[in-house]
């Protein structure tokens, strides 16, 4: 019998955070709760968890802020937000503090336990150890597991992105962005394209979100990120990645 995933639920209102905790018990899941953002950090620094349910407005530190902290102190376990909050905006901004995966209050639970599984399958699918590489959201599985260029290494396994010296861990979100980018490799994608693929969202939204994601990877990969050679901006239009692979 395999050892089933610990989720930590981070939930202020004690009803929810029940509610949630028997639900998710009656799916196997082994279960702690947290209700508020230090002591979520406090847990989450002293136990292992397979994956984070955060609400993101919290007493003192909220959820982004807590996610954040987490990025980094190069804790990767995976995290969804959970909010009232949906706005587009909202919700990139939970994904540029750098949590894995954002769903709205109300919620059907059957939603959020085939999000959660599906957030699971993504982090098993990127360790080493995973035997049946599983396809992560929105991105087909055109991309090997290993990409190389230009001396730079992608490890979309274990997360790792080595360039210029150095080995950056990339969060889940990061790292379907860039797998994304790069299947799409020499074709020009639309922010809009973006978010619909990548991040879920179908709103119209004039967000800049994607301009910070972009910044940072220009960060990990480019000798010189002010004049990107591989993650190219094309102005009033969207990206296209570039490369001799």
């Amino acid at each position: 019998m395999s050892t089933p995933a610990r989720i930590l639920v981070v939930e202020d209102e004690a009803h929810l955070a029940q509610g949630l905790s028997f639900n998710l018990q009656a799916e196997g899941y082994d279960v702690l709760i947290e209700g508020d953002g230090e002591g979520a950090l406090e847990r989450l620094a002293e136990d292992s968890f397979d994956a984070v349910l955060l609400d993101a407005m919290l007493p003192g530190k909220s959820g982004f802020e807590v996610v954040a902290e987490l990025r980094a102190r190069e804790s990767f376990v995976p995290v969804m937000i959970l909010t009232a909050r949906g706005r587009p905006e909202d919700v990139l901004l939970g994904f540029e503090s750098g949590a894995d995966d954002y769903l709205t209050k109300p919620f059907d639970l059957s939603i959020l336990l085939a999000r959660l599984n599906g957030l699971l399958r993504r982090m098993q699918w990127h360790r080493p150890s995973a035997q049946q590489p599983v396809e992560i959201a929105a991105v087909q599985s055109s991309v090997p597991a290993r990409f190389e260029f230009d001396g730079r290494i992608i490890d979309f396994e274990s997360l790792e992105l080595t360039a210029l010296g150095r080995t950056t861990h990339l969060t889940l979100m990061e790292a379907d962005l860039l797998r994304y980018l790069i299947q799409n490799r020499g074709r020009i994608v639309s922010r809009k394209e973006l978010l619909e693929q990548v991040w879920r969202l179908h709103e119209d939204t004039d967000t800049r979100a994607i301009d910070n994601f972009i910044v940072r990877l220009r960060r990990y990969l480019e000798d010189e990120p002010s004049r990107p050679v591989y993650l190219q901006t094309v102005r009033g239009v969207g990206y296209r990645f570039h490369s001799s692979a």
